[in-house]
């Protein structure tokens, strides 16, 4: 039933494990706002024709005798109870408490976002990013990199509006803004976070279908707000995504560790 509402919703492609409960609350509240536009157009024509001038010649001031839509808003305001207790709450409460664990070995991400677009980094074999310091940024150290962290020394290349992931692993992404508040947007894996100044947001999803996806922008952040839509998530087979990070670990191929 829930696949069927999908297609007559024409929701977008789903691609992620945590999406189908976000789907299935999408579908919840759709049969509740059904529910409520019939009862409301029923109503609509029952006054039409209840308190038409021929059957009504002298107004009735004392108005509604009986408690019927008191009981009909009480129904309501229970249905949302429990589309917001039973779901909502429950399906954040997941988002927010149940990061993958680390014998999951979850692919680690840090996004930076600024106007207009998304720098990706990831960790290099020792899957430690390079220390980083907000008081040794400047124009010609942006990241605020610690040259003499031995951690970093592998990190791969910066990378712009480019994302690499294995399918059906997990993925932490830790996520802020070099600039204005951003939202990053990854509508088929079901995620939406803002990006802050001066925060690291963390952010979880696992992949269930390779393929490349848009990121999206979810918060006006300036006149190049649309050109956020370039960036694209790309998911991988575990073998061509290892391929993808071999040619990038390669010697010469520069490094986050680049100070431009």
């Amino acid at each position: 039933m829930n696949e069927k509402m999908s297609q007559l919703l024409n929701l977008p492609v789903l691609a992620s494990k945590h999406g189908a409960d976000v789907d299935k609350l999408i579908i919840y509240v759709h049969y509740l706002m059904i529910v409520l536009f019939i009862g409301w157009i029923l109503y609509f024509l029952y006054a039409l024709l209840r308190f038409r001038k021929a059957a009504n010649p002298k107004a009735d001031y004392v108005g509604i005798r009986g408690h019927l839509s008191n009981y009909i808003e009480l129904a309501v305001a229970l249905v949302e109870g429990v589309l917001l207790v039973g779901f909502a709450v429950p399906l954040w409460g997941k988002a927010v408490d149940q990061f993958p664990k680390a014998d999951e070995h979850p692919t680690e991400i840090r996004i930076i976002a600024q106007q207009f677009g998304w720098n990706v980094f990831y960790p290099g074999a020792d899957g430690k990013f390079g220390a980083r310091d907000l008081h040794l940024v400047s124009n010609e150290n942006k990241w605020g990199l610690v040259k003499d962290d031995a951690a970093g020394k592998d990190d791969l290349p910066a990378l712009y509006n480019e994302i690499h992931v294995p399918v059906d692993k997990p993925v932490i992404v830790t996520l802020t803004s070099m600039d204005v508040i951003h939202s990053f947007k990854i509508i088929a894996m079901r995620v939406t976070q803002d990006a802050i100044p001066g925060l690291a947001i963390p952010l979880h999803f696992t992949p269930t279908k390779t393929g490349i996806y848009q990121i999206n922008c979810a918060q006006l952040c300036g006149n190049g707000h649309s050109t956020m839509a370039s960036g694209r998530l790309y998911v991988d087979s575990q073998e061509n995504y290892d391929k993808w990070l071999a040619s990038k670990s390669k010697p010469g191929a520069g490094g986050a560790t680049s100070f431009e």
